[in-house]
């Protein structure tokens, strides 16, 4: 599966009761991302931060952000500066990561793709 293939799947409701991604699996979901995305928290999460001109650039992005995990109903943490936003994302419900996550990541590396 590459990252195309993640930007096009959609996330499924977890309400937990499944098992969170085991290292090696979170690692070997990181190939399919974009560079810049990391793991942190000890597996538990993944973040990357981008880097934009000005506030305006960030907010737009900020909204877009927003727009897609109001449709995937899987949200992100989200630390918003001048010219910056960190996007971290983990599945709550189950206190570590899970293909959703992997999947809005994939589709937030789509926003800004050439």
């Amino acid at each position: 599966m590459t990252q195309c293939d993640l930007a096009s799947k959609r996330c499924k409701p977890c309400e937990g009761g499944v098992q969170p991604y085991a290292p090696e699996e979170a690692q070997a979901m990181m190939g399919q991302l974009q560079a810049g995305w990391e793991l942190v928290e000890e597996g538990k999460a993944i973040a990357r931060t981008f880097e934009f001109r000005n506030y305006h650039e960030t907010m737009a992005f900020v909204n877009a952000v927003a727009w897609i995990a109001h449709r995937e109903d899987h949200h992100p943490d989200l630390e918003v500066h001048y010219g910056r936003c960190r996007v971290r994302w983990s599945t709550h419900a189950i206190g570590g990561l899970s293909e959703n996550d992997f999947i809005c990541a994939a589709k937030v590396d789509a926003l800004l793709a050439e």
